[in-house]
């Protein structure tokens, strides 16, 4: 049996499946025009096989983002 994987935002806050999150930085996407501006909400959040990462949908692009960069709404 898999052992139960904890993931945290930016500042410890535990992070579920489907949670709402906050970006606290301005990041540009890689391969595309698309800068994600600071502050832009992202719902329902999927999470990854790694800790520090989570997947998103965010201006109908499908995107990975470090949760380093992401605050609980």
């Amino acid at each position: 049996m898999m052992e139960e994987m904890i993931v945290k935002d930016s500042n410890g806050t535990i992070l579920n499946e489907g949670d709402s999150v906050l970006l606290i930085k301005s990041l540009k996407v890689k391969g595309s025009a698309v800068t994600l501006k600071k502050g832009t909400l992202i719902k329902k959040i999927r999470l990854t096989s790694d800790s520090e990462e989570v997947d998103c949908k965010v201006e109908n692009m499908s995107v990975v983002l470090k949760t380093c960069f992401l605050k609980k709404k």
